[in-house]
């Protein structure tokens, strides 16, 4: 009887494993050896966005404007056997950008996923904001928006189509936010700008998206002190933050081909945050 019990339990063990190990392959092969271009890349939701591209067997190419910190991301990831290049460039000129789509070309000769994600969010009260400093957040957030996703159309039309997710924000398109009225404006325009581009481009079989992240721990998030952190997580109905792993598991899903009938979309991540009528309300 013993002899049975250790049997069959033996045998339950080998399919958990037979199962577990069967997930794990899934996991790391969904994107496997796709080209995937992630800016922003060097923390907070870039970072998170490229570890798990990295975790799906994709190859690559991170874009940001500090260099050191960006290539300290690009060597952990090769270390747990990534192929990664990183690539210092400011995509809110045409020439950084112009150059990121020739060295990938050059390194794979394809382009299979942009993921925009390069973003700056500095306070400036509206009375109080420069022309510059309103131009700044225009120039990075909406300009470099328009500026990489033209750039990719070459490449992805000469190959057949490409998905595009842009990083977008729950503040503007859903939420105003104090301080912030340059930030809002600018992914407003983002939004209406992927409906168009989603529609003009369908026929290349692109599919551009958008993903609205609400409050989500970042280094720069971290920076605002722990009363902020509080307040904010008062106002979202799940009770946490998000990570920018919450983040980019919507990102991959709008980069897969499950997800190849949806475009000129946005997702919302916010734990909720956006649905109360009243945040004085019980929930």
């Amino acid at each position: 009887m013993k002899v049975i019990r250790f049997l069959v339990l033996s045998l339950f063990m080998f399919n958990l494993g037979a199962l577990a190990a069967k997930e794990v392959s899934f996991m790391s092969h969904r994107f496997q050896d796709q080209v995937v271009i992630v800016t922003g890349a060097s923390r907070g939701i870039g970072k998170g966005i490229a570890e798990l591209f990295a975790k799906e067997g994709a190859k690559l190419v991170l874009v940001a404007r500090d260099e050191n910190v960006l290539s300290q991301v690009a060597e952990s990831l090769a270390k747990n056997g990534t192929e990664a290049i990183a690539i210092r460039a400011d995509v809110s000129h045409s020439e950084g950008v112009a150059r990121i789509i020739q060295e990938t070309l050059v390194r794979y000769g394809r382009i299979d996923i942009l993921c925009h994600n390069a973003g700056i969010y500095p306070h400036a009260r509206l009375e109080n904001m420069t022309i510059e400093q309103w131009q700044k957040v225009i120039d990075v957030n909406l300009t470099s928006t328009f500026l990489t996703i033209k750039a990719c159309i070459p490449a992805m039309k000469a190959q057949g189509g490409g998905k595009i997710v842009v990083t977008s924000s729950i503040s503007g398109p859903q939420t105003g936010l104090p301080g912030y009225s340059h930030y809002t404006a600018s992914k407003g325009g983002v939004e209406g700008f992927i409906r168009t581009a989603a529609v003009e481009l369908a026929k290349y079989q692109n599919n551009i998206n958008a993903v609205e992240p609400g409050n989500i721990i970042t280094e720069s998030f971290s920076d605002q002190g722990e009363a902020h952190t509080q307040n904010m997580i008062r106002a979202v109905p799940l009770g946490r933050l998000g990570t920018p792993e919450d983040v980019a598991h919507a990102i991959l899903f709008l980069a897969s081909k499950e997800a190849s009938y949806i475009t000129g979309q946005s997702l919302i991540i916010d734990g909720g945050q956006t649905l109360p009528e009243s945040h004085f309300s019980e929930y």
